[in-house]
């Protein structure tokens, strides 16, 4: 085979796999048939236009490809990185947290997401069900919510006293500083979304069989709670928003502007640079011509019904 032969296979395949990765994007993208078509007419109405979709791809394609340098650095240097996502229910935490790790090493970079305290961390220190999961040396962690709970949910919803956040409020900065001392790059977003906005997504979970699974008896209080998660976010930035460690706001509204934006962002907040790599070459296939492959049984093998 020619060099301009090989140089054609390797670019077709490449095409192939940049098709293929626009799939699995569109996947994530696409709306179901199920939802209400009703609720997406609503939708399209009041939303505000949008980037257009091959935009999109580019530029998230171009940001992930960053990303996957990013991680290099991280691992090459043994950097420490922590990213704490936080904001009001459906506001596009969890579509951002997918875009990033969606082409990055999972034992690079992880996702922790914390179900409520049993009963027996209700009676440790309120930080210690967190510290397990911070990041180690050549590790990004990604907090999918908080110890910003205590000050947003807990307290909203009653499952903390007042005294509880208080103490909370007063130890937060001083706990995030010794993080910050210790090598951790820490970086908070809060997502933020408009009151109609989040009401028309919840409404689009309602309907949808698919995504119902996403709404909680918790999120659907924090509709009647709106007003008190607003005083309770305002107290948070007001008391937790430090040098060491500032919050940055992604509006959210438009889901893929918030993503780029986002992820452009969190790539600006770290002197990440690329690393030296040894050159990748495939070796030479070893045969043994005395080497014969089993026949295996036909019930090893899934049915190939699609």
């Amino acid at each position: 085979m020619s060099a301009n032969e090989t140089d054609d296979d390797a670019r077709d395949w490449l095409a192939a796999e940049l098709e293929d990765a626009l799939d699995e994007d569109y996947e994530l993208e696409m709306s179901e048939p199920a939802l209400s078509l009703a609720i997406r007419e609503i939708y399209k109405r009041k939303h505000p236009s949008t980037i257009d979709r091959k935009t999109y791809f580019r530029a998230l394609l171009t940001l992930q490809a960053e990303l996957i340098k990013l991680q290099d650095w991280v691992q090459h240097t043994g950097e420490k990185v922590l990213v704490i996502f936080e904001g009001r229910d459906s506001a596009g935490k969890g579509g951002v947290i997918k875009r990033i790790t969606q082409r990055l090493n999972p034992r690079v970079c992880r996702v922790v997401a914390l179900t409520k305290p049993s009963e027996k961390e209700r009676t440790q220190w309120y930080f210690q069900r967190y510290v397990p999961h911070l990041p180690s040396g050549g590790e990004i962690v990604l907090f999918d919510r908080s110890w910003y709970n205590r000050s947003g949910v807990e307290r909203v919803m009653g499952f903390a006293t007042p005294e509880q956040v208080e103490q909370f409020f007063q130890d937060v900065p001083e706990f995030e500083r010794m993080l910050v001392r210790s090598g951790i790059r820490l970086i908070k977003y809060w997502f933020s979304i408009t009151d109609e906005e989040q009401q028309l997504r919840f409404l689009m979970r309602i309907h949808d069989p698919l995504k119902q699974w996403k709404l909680s008896p918790m999120d659907l209080q924090s509709r009647v709670r709106w007003e008190r998660y607003t005083k309770a976010k305002e107290e948070t930035f007001e008391r937790t928003n430090i040098p060491d460690a500032p919050w940055f706001i992604v509006e959210g509204n438009d889901k893929k502007r918030a993503r780029l934006n986002c992820i452009r962002h969190l790539l600006d907040q770290i002197p990440y640079e690329d690393v030296p790599g040894e050159e990748i070459t495939l070796p030479d296939r070893v045969f043994n011509p005395d080497y014969e492959r089993r026949t295996l049984p036909p019930e090893l093998y899934v049915p190939s019904r699609y």
